[in-house]
């Protein structure tokens, strides 16, 4: 099992996050794994993407040019790499930042609306932990369990507080797949 991934989006939205999370849960779990970051001009505003690579065998490039899954936060990124999406492979596209629809049929799309959800778990900085969790569930690669195990070690003290809500986008966004 190989799965390479292109994250992409604005900056600011979270890319970077998930795309490193999905690298440590990789490792977590014994997968190999890579995580390649590529910036616009802007850290914030600019258009950010990273690929990752997680895989049960040695991974010979971390370059995704084909990959097998694209996350979209926005509709820029959607139209830059849709077209490069491996035939049968999966597009998750961001739809409170991304009006159209993927226009292929060879793939699978799902549409989730993660600023709106996260406004209504009262943060809209977990947008991009929804969108991750509607990674995990529609693709079984990880564990949702093994990222919120996770979570407890990356927020602690004043940050504590910050593991429940951060577990509960994880769980809107995997109800987003059916």
């Amino acid at each position: 099992m190989t799965r390479e991934i292109i994250i992409a989006g604005f900056g600011g939205q979270g890319v970077m996050s998930i795309g490193k999370t999905l690298t440590e849960a990789g490792l977590k779990e014994g997968y190999e794994v890579s995580w390649v970051p590529s910036y616009g001009p802007e850290m914030r505003g600019g258009t950010a993407n990273c690929a990752v690579v997680i895989s049960d065998e040695p991974i010979g490039s971390p370059v995704v040019s084909r990959p097998s899954e694209l996350i979209a936060m926005n509709g820029p990124s959607l139209a830059k790499f849709e077209p490069q999406v491996t035939s049968g492979g999966l597009i998750l596209v961001n739809a409170s930042q991304a009006e159209q629809k993927v226009s292929r049929q060879d793939v699978k799309a799902y549409y989730i609306p993660s600023m709106e959800e996260a406004g209504k778990l009262g943060s809209f900085k977990v947008a991009n932990m929804i969108m991750l969790g509607a990674y995990i569930k529609a693709t079984g690669a990880l564990k949702l369990e093994t990222i919120a195990d996770m979570l407890s070690h990356v927020f602690t003290g004043p940050k504590a507080h910050l593991v429940a809500l951060n577990i509960k986008a994880l769980e809107v966004g995997a109800s987003y797949i059916k």
